[in-house]
């Protein structure tokens, strides 16, 4: 099985953002996030510690605006790198799922790093923010990541009262299904695919 680190670097500057992220798969969680919106440097914070990512986001975008091109990118981003990482997806395990519960809030994430871009979510949400965060970008951001990751993911908010802790619990929950996703199995040989290809 190969052992090599598998790490990206994307950059994308466009009149919006200016966006520099680097994402390893066999990290630690270790990450430092900055995108001047406090929440989602949370949730991307959470989503690294709790997948074993290492992840460092360098974003600085027209917040005067408002975030949405900001999350948007960073998905773009974020998306691009998890493509990259995976290069040929050899001895990967493609499907990985994950439950998680925070408080009264439950979340579910299902992957299947298919080469197809597929993208569900079934949320809802209480308020329009969470701090300067929109919750509608929550649809925005895992979108995004989907198509460039070319993945299919499902993401289900199964109960919340509070938008804070079902937001969180979905980004934890990305996290961890991803982490068992990508995870390299000395059971698999080549690709995971009767096609031979992903």
């Amino acid at each position: 099985m190969n052992g090599e680190q598998r790490v990206a670097r994307i950059e994308r500057q466009t009149s919006e953002t200016n966006i520099q992220l680097e994402l390893s798969l066999d990290g630690a969680g270790a990450c430092h996030i900055e995108t001047g919106i406090g929440f989602f440097d949370h949730m991307l914070n959470a989503f690294a510690r709790h997948g074993l990512f290492d992840l460092h986001v360098q974003c600085a975008g027209d917040l005067h605006v408002d975030p949405h091109h900001s999350v948007e990118d960073v998905g773009i981003c974020l998306g691009q790198a998890i493509d990259k990482a995976l290069a040929g997806k050899e001895s990967i395990e493609r499907y990985g799922h994950s439950y998680v519960p925070m408080d009264e809030a439950l979340a579910r994430s299902v992957i299947d790093l298919s080469g197809r871009a597929y993208f569900v979510l079934n949320a809802s949400f209480i308020d329009e923010r969470v701090g300067e965060f929109p919750t509608a970008l929550v649809r925005e951001f895992f979108q995004a990541v989907a198509a460039q990751a070319r993945l299919n993911l499902h993401i289900d908010l199964l109960r919340c009262a509070n938008d804070h802790h079902g937001v969180e619990a979905i980004f934890k929950s990305f996290g961890r299904a991803l982490d068992a996703a990508s995870r390299r199995s000395e059971r698999v040989r080549g690709v995971p695919s009767t096609k031979g290809a992903l």
